[in-house]
């Protein structure tokens, strides 16, 4: 009588470390894990268990996440069919996430694929397996949970104390023996910087007499290989280096500055010195700048070259910030670029972030002012998916530019915009100038629309222009602007403190050569 013989099972075996420490041994942990897990397979030959000869291995990567090659790997094998039985020493091998490892399940699932923990006794096949499978991965993932917990412990009381804990350093500073000294060389050349910066008073000449000597950043080699630094100084990354507490001595964490364990580079009376130059410059270039508490003021574009105008509407008795492609306030739609508004909040934050990620501004830094972008950035462009950000050091992202992913959150426009009124200088401002021209240009297309017969009532001119009665019967007076007032928008010469509501209430019924007798 003929024995029938069983089922063939090819079996994967997968191992993981989560770093690569000891992996350049001979004999390190993943070698002991795949013998463990072979010896298994051997054991079970009788059940038809044949070990496949591709290894997965991983090593020098986290549990936390299922982007690691070798795993990818086994699970492109698993979908193409070519395995039957997965062998791990441990189930956190896999994963150490419940997430994670409900989408490892369904995968396995579809295609009839079981796994085994060799220390862990279970069956992935019945609900009570499924179960002790569960409760196994709650704890990984509560262990991991913890670990990173007490890191985070650990870098907050260290930092309290003022001890590195790892990161890049200051120019004029190294890292040797988990211990931050000073190099001599590069201290020399940051104490130049403070001593010229309160010679010369400005960042732009200090810049210029730098390129001038040819003096350049700092060359640091990355971790993904990449070697960083070495090109002309921006004005940014002067800034943050006369900013930088680092040098007296001290440490910066969540608004909190510690006394650090490093020697300082700059004595305490001369930084002091410099922080409040730096402060009295940009309160100067504040007071000459049209007041604004918009961040990108001046660095934000459209995709076709067009200004992004800051904006804002009243909703409710909220108000909401925007920015507005000048192409759009000026009737010119057409020529608009593929986002004509934005929530300012949204995007500002977006463009934030990803300095503060790019280590373009620091992650400590509370207060961020358009000074201070200023200072990093040179110009942002808009797009439908993506941000262009141009920066002053030229060392970071691609020669200087960074692409930063984007989608827009909001694209609900609001019914009217309004321009705030400028009142912090005596001449009326470009962005309220151009906002009441525009607003007397639509008026006189709506009159001349009017009185030709191309439309018969303002509620037919509400429907065109998407907009409410109310803001189209506010604003067709403005139709009716004495022209000196007009020519005086034009040579920005009026009044500081006109706006379009203003004006739509009290339209002369004479006009008068002078436009300040509105």
């Amino acid at each position: 009588m003929k024995t029938l013989s069983k089922k063939q099972l090819r079996c994967a075996v997968y191992t993981r470390k989560s770093t690569d420490h000891n992996l350049e041994l001979e004999f390190n942990s993943l070698d002991a894990q795949r013998e463990a897990c072979e010896a298994y397979i051997k054991s079970q030959a009788h059940e038809g268990w044949r070990l496949i000869p591709t290894k997965y291995n991983d090593g020098g990567h986290s549990g936390a996440s299922l982007s690691r090659p070798a795993l990818q790997t086994l699970l492109d094998d698993v979908r193409a069919g070519k395995i039957d039985v997965i062998v791990v020493y441990k189930i956190d091998r896999l994963t150490r996430s419940l997430t994670d490892f409900a989408k490892l399940v369904e995968v396995f699932d579809q295609q009839s694929v079981s796994f085994v923990s060799i220390t862990q006794s279970f069956n992935t096949t019945t609900s009570m397996g499924r179960l002790t499978l569960n409760v196994l991965l709650s704890f990984a993932q509560f262990e991991r949970e913890v670990i990173g917990e007490r890191v985070r412990d650990k870098i907050s009381a260290s930092k309290k104390k003022g001890i590195w804990v790892g990161g890049p350093v200051p120019m004029g500073y190294r890292v040797a023996d988990k211990k931050v000294s000073i190099v001599p060389a590069e201290a020399k050349t940051v104490r130049m910087i403070f001593e010229r910066y309160l010679a010369l008073k400005s960042i732009s000449v200090l810049q210029n007499e730098l390129d001038q000597k040819d003096i350049r950043t700092r060359k640091q080699k990355l971790s993904n290989g990449r070697i960083r630094g070495g090109c002309r100084y921006g004005k940014g990354t002067l800034y943050h280096l006369l900013k930088n507490r680092f040098y007296v001595g001290e440490v910066a964490y969540k608004g909190s500055i510690n006394k650090g364990e490093h020697e300082p580079i700059i004595e305490r009376a001369t930084f002091e010195v410099v922080q409040k130059l730096l402060s009295d410059n940009a309160v100067e270039r504040n007071a000459n700048r049209h007041s604004s508490n918009a961040l990108l003021t001046g660095l934000l574009f459209d995709d076709r070259g067009n200004r992004m105008t800051p904006t804002y509407s009243r909703k409710h008795g909220a108000r909401y910030r925007y920015y507005v492609s000048h192409a759009l306030l000026q009737s010119r739609k057409a020529e608009a670029g593929s986002v004509t508004r934005v929530s300012a909040t949204e995007i500002e934050e977006n463009i934030v972030i990803a300095l503060q990620q790019n280590e373009v501004l620091s992650q400590e830094e509370a207060n961020i002012t358009p000074e201070l972008l200023h200072t990093a950035v040179e110009k942002i462009t808009l797009r439908e998916n993506e941000l262009k950000i141009e920066l002053t050091d030229k060392s970071i992202g691609k020669k200087g530019i960074l692409f930063v992913q984007w989608s827009k959150k909001y694209p609900a426009a609001p019914k009217a915009v309004i321009h705030a009124p400028v009142t912090s200088e005596k001449r009326l401002g470009p962005e309220a100038r151009d906002a009441l021209l525009t607003a007397i240009a639509r008026a006189r297309k709506w009159i001349t629309g009017l009185e030709s017969g191309a439309v018969s009532t303002i509620s037919e001119i509400a429907e065109r222009e998407g907009n409410v009665e109310r803001h189209i019967r506010l604003l067709l007076p403005l139709a009716f602007t004495p022209p000196a007032l007009i020519t005086s928008l034009i040579e920005e010469s009026a009044p500081h403190d006109l706006t379009v509501t203003w004006l739509a209430k009290h339209i002369p019924f004479e006009w008068d050569t002078d436009p300040t007798t509105c």
